[in-house]
């Protein structure tokens, strides 16, 4: 198993880049024009949040080019989809990997050998420069599936989910300030409620019972 996540994935993502993917697949100029305007939109919403990464050919120019996609805009997880089919595509005819795995900028590639991933790490972090991205390469690292599959908040075993234990810390510190706040009335009970209604909506999706009961018993003991 190999496991990538893109760097800054929607800071990072090109204007340009994106512009050209769309004008392969769509013809009709007003169309072009208003995703154009859209994404346009973001120029420089997202800047403080991007550290600045040069590739092959680059000039002191390269920083100025557009980019950056405001994760609030409706849009903004379709462009990525888009973005990102390129790296699909690349992946599943190029490669030729048959167990694939995406979701936004995380990604997963599974294959019966460590030699085979290595390679498709490679391929992958040259691939992903002409889309001016880059990965975590420090954490690229071929892995055995036994180990579990960390995913999406998850770590996914062949017969259970468990939620990460850094989620978990994570979320045990975010209910104690809840609880201090809905004490203080600074939130109402309602506002708290939805909070923890939200993180129960995902977790029940790992075997999180015994996690759950064990966080609620010491806010409220």
């Amino acid at each position: 198993m190999l496991q990538c996540d893109v760097q800054q994935f929607f800071p990072a993502v090109d204007h340009q880049i994106l512009k050209n993917i769309l004008a392969k697949t769509i013809a009709c100029e007003s169309t072009l024009n208003l995703c154009s305007k859209i994404i346009d939109s973001g120029v420089g919403v997202l800047s403080a949040e991007y550290d600045m990464r040069y590739f092959p050919d680059d000039d002191l120019f390269a920083a100025e080019r557009p980019r950056g996609l405001p994760i609030g805009n409706l849009t903004s997880q379709f462009w990525a989809n888009v973005y990102m089919n390129e790296l699909d595509q690349y992946v599943k005819h190029t490669l030729r990997c048959k167990a694939y795995l995406r979701y936004v900028d995380d990604f997963l590639l599974f294959a019966d050998d460590k030699a085979t991933l290595h390679h498709w790490r490679d391929a992958i972090i040259a691939f992903l420069a002409s889309l001016r991205l880059t990965i975590h390469e420090n954490r690229a690292q071929a892995k055995p599936v036994e180990q579990g599959i960390p995913f999406l908040g998850f770590t996914v075993y062949p017969d259970h989910r468990r939620l990460k234990r850094s989620k978990g810390i994570m979320y045990h510190r975010h209910l104690k300030t809840l609880y201090r706040q809905f004490k203080a009335g600074e939130i109402s009970r309602e506002d708290g409620r939805a909070s923890v209604m939200a993180w129960l909506g995902h977790v029940q999706y790992g075997d999180t019972y015994n996690l759950c009961r064990k966080l609620f018993r010491e806010i409220v003991a």
